[in-house]
């Protein structure tokens, strides 16, 4: 196929898709129809009760297919169900989904050298009429595909991102979840950011709002001056599995020092790398964050001597197959 730029959605020929009705579900096949019809009252309309997820597929140099750690989006998919009162899939399907949906459309892969993939978005929402605020009662589970090229096509520069003055999850809320609602609330602030030259927002806890939290869209870490990778803990923020895949390859595969804790805002101007990492970017480097006029800078203009960049391309090259993966990261697709 061509060579895609950016990350944009295409239209495939093919997709999953599974009805649920009274807490049965279906069994899934695929669909060359890529609209959705539903309900005026739909509850995904009326009450957002939707959740998603967001994996790749790669081609290897070998001439493999792979999908990266999808057994980990299966599992984050179902806690989403659960909080958001949608039946949780049935065993097999997730991965059933991903495997099918991704053969159907293997064409469309980009070449492994050319930093593109197969980016996959299975999501879940309530389709049935509903008025008063209540779960639905018939869900769709669809899993499509588009092909993506390279975040960084462009080259590799660092953001500038701002504290923002909005929360994005309350306490005891969904943000630990995928869920669209999330989202949507973001949509306001990035808006804003954008305006105002900036990248991302970044959002504190709303408790005390004292404590980095994530931005919008992604996680974020830091690296203090000896080298020591640092990433935020909460229970409000969602559990990357991009994240947790570079704090694992920096500990067990470079050797880097790796804290999971509390980061206060007061001492992000002690570290010297930031990064914010996902699915889409892997990681992207954090140039500058602002507090309300005060600055933070780190030292990410020579990306390729950070320790971000290690991190960013030991991964990548585990995703594409370039060096050996940890047991169980790569699933084949055949």
């Amino acid at each position: 196929m061509k060579e895609v730029k950016g990350f944009a959605y295409h239209k495939l020929p093919m997709r999953y898709v599974a009805l649920c009705k009274e807490g049965k579900w279906s069994k899934g096949k695929l669909t060359c129809r890529a609209s959705v019809r539903i309900n005026e009252s739909a509850g995904v309309l009326q009450y957002a009760q939707t959740c998603f997820e967001g994996l790749k597929a790669y081609r290897t140099k070998d001439g493999h297919i792979v999908c990266f750690r999808p057994q980990l989006n299966e599992q984050r998919l179902a806690s989403s169900c659960e909080r958001m009162m949608i039946p949780t899939l049935p065993e097999g399907m997730f991965l059933e989904a991903v495997r099918k949906t991704v053969l159907a459309n293997q064409k469309y892969i980009p070449a492994a050298d050319s930093g593109g993939s197969l980016y996959l978005r299975p999501y879940v929402f309530g389709m049935n009429a509903v008025i008063g605020v209540k779960p639905a009662t018939e869900y769709q589970f669809r899993l499509f595909a588009t092909p993506v090229g390279s975040y960084f096509h462009g080259g590799i520069s660092p953001l500038r991102i701002r504290i923002s003055d909005y929360d994005r999850a309350a306490p005891h809320g969904t943000g630990h979840i995928k869920a669209g609602l999330n989202y949507a609330m973001s949509l306001y602030a990035i808006s804003d950011a954008h305006a105002k030259g900036y990248d991302e927002n970044l959002y504190l806890d709303a408790a005390t709002r004292t404590y980095i939290e994530e931005t919008g869209g992604a996680n974020i870490l830091f690296v203090t001056k000896d080298g020591t990778l640092v990433s935020p803990k909460s229970d409000t923020i969602l559990p990357s599995i991009t994240r947790r895949s570079l704090l694992y390859v920096a500990e067990h595969i470079l050797g880097i020092p790796v804290e999971e804790r509390k980061i206060a805002l007061a001492e992000i101007g002690d570290f010297a790398e930031c990064g914010l990492c996902g699915t889409a970017a892997v990681i992207s480097p954090v140039g500058t964050i602002d507090d309300h006029g005060k600055e933070y800078h780190f030292n990410m203009q020579n990306f390729e001597d950070t320790v971000i960049a290690k991190l960013y391309h030991t991964l990548l090259d585990i995703q594409h197959g370039e060096i050996q993966a940890p047991d169980g990261w790569l699933m084949m697709i055949k």
